[in-house]
C-alpha cells in the first residue's frame, strides 16, 4: 500500500449493495475513491468514473481512511457448512489480511470503519439491545465476534477503529425488501411467523450517511449500532409494507414454511432483535429516515 492524497478512502465491498451508496456518499463529500475488488474491470463499469479499482492490496492508496464493506450475502442461500465457511472466509479473512497489511505499510490511515452486523447480539425477543449488550450464542453471533476482534487489531496500529453493526438494511430492489415486495405486490404479504418478534431496520441511505460520519469525526470509536432509532415489530413491518403498496398484508408466513424455506437463518427472524443506535444517536448523528413508513415511501416511489 503506497501514500496517497489525506482525503483519500479505501472502501472493501464497494461494489455491493451497501458499498455503493457508502462510494456515493463519499464522493458527495469530497473524498477519493479507491475500491479494492476482484474484477477491477466489472467494477470499474458499475461505479462512477472518479473511482479508482484496485485488484490487489499491494497497489490501494491508504492513508486517510479504509472502510471494510467485504462479505458474502448471508441471506443469498440456505447456510450449509460451505457456505459457513465462505462467511468466515470474505469477513474474518479479509478483515485479517487487510489489518495485516495496514502493519506493513509506512504510512497508515487513520480510521478504519468496519462492517458489522446486529446479528453479534444473538436472537433477543423484547429486550431493548445497545452497544453495552453482550454477544449471542448463535453462529451469526460467533461471526461476527471473530470479524470484530480482527478488525480491532488495527487500533494497536495507531488506527481509530469504529465498528457498525448492521441491521436489516431497506433500499430499491435489494436488501431486506428485495423478497418481500413482489409478493405483497400480488396482495400475498403478511407477517412472518408470530408478527410479534422485533425487526430493527435501517434506510440505506442512513447507513451510507451513518459510516461516512464516523470516518469524518475523530472522537468516533468502538461499536455502533446502525439501526433506525423507531424498530418495529415485523407484523406492524407487514402492515405499513401493505399501506405503502395499497395491498392488503393479511398472509402470514408460518415459521415452519419459513424455516423450511430459510433453514438455520430464519431462527433470527422469527425471534428477533429490538437494536436501539444508542452512540450513534449520542454522538450527534441526525437519521434522514428515523420512521418505517416514511423510509418506505421513498423506497419504493423509486422502485
Amino acid at each position: 500500500m503506497n501514500e496517497s492524497d489525506p482525503k483519500t478512502a479505501l472502501v472493501t465491498g464497494g461494489t455491493g449493495f451497501v458499498g455503493r451508496a457508502v462510494v456515493d456518499e463519499l464522493l458527495a463529500d469530497g473524498w477519493q475513491v479507491a475500491v479494492l475488488t476482484r474484477d477491477g474491470a466489472a467494477a470499474g463499469q458499475t461505479l462512477p468514473e472518479a473511482v479508482t479499482c484496485h485488484e490487489s492490496m499491494d497497489d490501494c492508496p491508504l492513508t486517510a481512511a479504509v472502510i471494510n464493506l467485504a462479505g458474502e450475502n448471508l441471506g443469498a442461500k440456505r447456510w450449509n457448512a460451505a457456505r459457513k465457511q465462505a462467511f468466515v472466509d470474505s469477513r474474518v479473512g479479509m478483515t485479517r489480511a487487510l489489518v495485516d497489511a495496514m502493519a506493513g505499510c509506512e504510512y497508515r490511515p487513520e480510521v478504519l470503519v468496519n462492517g458489522s452486523a446486529v446479528g453479534f447480539y444473538g436472537a433477543c425477543g423484547d429486550e431493548a439491545i445497545d452497544e453495552q449488550s453482550p454477544a449471542g450464542d448463535e453462529y451469526q453471533s460467533r461471526l461476527c465476534q471473530a470479524w470484530e476482534a480482527e478488525a480491532r487489531r488495527a487500533s494497536d496500529l495507531g488506527v481509530r477503529v469504529a465498528v457498525v453493526r448492521i441491521g436489516a438494511v431497506l433500499g430499491v430492489r435489494q436488501g431486506a425488501l428485495s423478497e418481500l415486495v413482489p409478493p405483497f405486490r400480488f396482495g400475498l404479504g403478511g407477517p412472518q411467523g408470530s408478527g410479534r418478534q422485533w425487526l430493527s431496520w435501517i434506510h440505506r441511505q442512513d447507513l451510507a450517511r451513518a459510516i461516512v460520519f464516523l470516518v469524518n469525526n475523530p472522537d468516533c470509536d468502538g461499536v455502533y449500532n446502525a439501526t433506525a432509532p423507531h424498530p418495529v415489530r415485523n407484523r406492524e413491518f407487514a402492515r405499513a409494507l401493505g399501506r405503502v403498496l395499497r395491498r392488503p398484508a393479511l398472509l402470514p408466513l408460518p415459521g415452519p414454511v419459513l424455516r423450511l424455506i430459510a433453514g438455520e437463518m430464519a431462527h433470527l427472524v422469527l425471534t428477533g432483535q429490538k437494536v436501539l443506535p444508542s452512540r450513534l444517536l449520542a454522538a450527534g448523528f441526525e437519521f434522514r429516515y428515523p420512521d418505517l413508513e416514511p423510509a418506505l415511501r421513498e423506497i419504493l416511489a423509486r422502485w
